[in-house]
């Protein structure tokens, strides 16, 4: 099974070394394809740097990784998803991973997160996905990540089938003796930051960036990643909205 490792905070960081070991671990045939630089934000945006229509592509070496393919890519992780499924860098993924990102993508951040954006973009091409993300912006913890990832992603390999999966995990930064374990979460009502409107001036505003310091409810990522626990959640490919009485707009049919 081909898996293709990538993030959004650029192909030499720790947490993209540690989700392509676990996927080396299990067994996979692995390839990294992941932004040169840091493309935090960026959600499933599809853009990249051409030179004359082309994907600028960089060979590199990564520690732990020997033998494994890597490629500094010069577009978004989305774009990289969407041009793996189109065989930009060899046959295309049966599966996708993504992370271990440097922060937490909880809540209704997961919009925003080129973490998620990279695995939902796959997921809309038929391949299964996994984001992991650590809620550290500058995480010591690596093997309570590799853990939850390793856990995540056995499962995932077990209960693919015709439908794909997607599923974000989220693991708090603390040592793998303090976890209370991996458990299902919804998302929280909030992300993990709020924006702030500024002075507004002549052809510029302000903004400024805080955590949230909202009480998260009880059962949500949010909250049980403060109560010391993993978080898993199921996502939804953002491609048809829930059912929607549209009578009255369309015509019936």
């Amino acid at each position: 099974m081909r898996a293709l490792i990538t993030n959004d905070d650029g192909i030499h960081t720790a947490g993209l070394q540690t989700l392509a070991q676990v996927a080396v671990k299990a067994g996979l045939d692995v390839i990294v394809a992941a932004p040169h630089v840091e493309r935090s934000g960026a959600s499933a945006s599809l853009t990249a740097l051409e030179e004359g229509g082309r994907l600028v592509l960089h060979e590199e070496s990564l520690d732990g990784l020997d033998g494994v393919r890597a490629l500094g890519v010069e577009a978004t992780p989305g774009f990289i998803a969407f041009a793996a499924a189109h065989r930009a860098f060899g046959p295309p993924p049966d599966i996708l991973l993504s992370g271990v990102n440097h922060g937490p993508n909880t809540g209704n951040a997961v919009l925003h997160s080129g973490t998620v954006g990279a695995a939902l973009t796959a997921r809309t091409h038929g391949a299964s996905s996994l984001a992991v993300s650590n809620v550290a912006p500058s995480p010591e913890h690596w093997d309570t990540a590799a853990e939850m990832a390793e856990r995540s992603l056995t499962w995932l390999l077990e209960h693919m089938g015709d439908d794909p999966l997607t599923l974000s995990v989220n693991v708090p930064d603390i040592p793998l003796s303090e976890c209370k374990g991996l458990r299902a979460a919804r998302l929280a009502a909030f992300g993990a930051v709020q924006a702030d409107v500024g002075e507004a001036g002549e052809g510029y505003v302000t903004m400024t960036f805080s955590e949230v310091d909202e009480e998260a409810e009880p059962g949500t990522d949010a909250y049980l990643l403060a109560e010391g626990w993993a978080t898993v959640t199921s996502l939804a490919a953002p491609c048809e909205a829930e059912a929607v009485d549209l009578s009255g707009l369309a015509e019936p049919g």
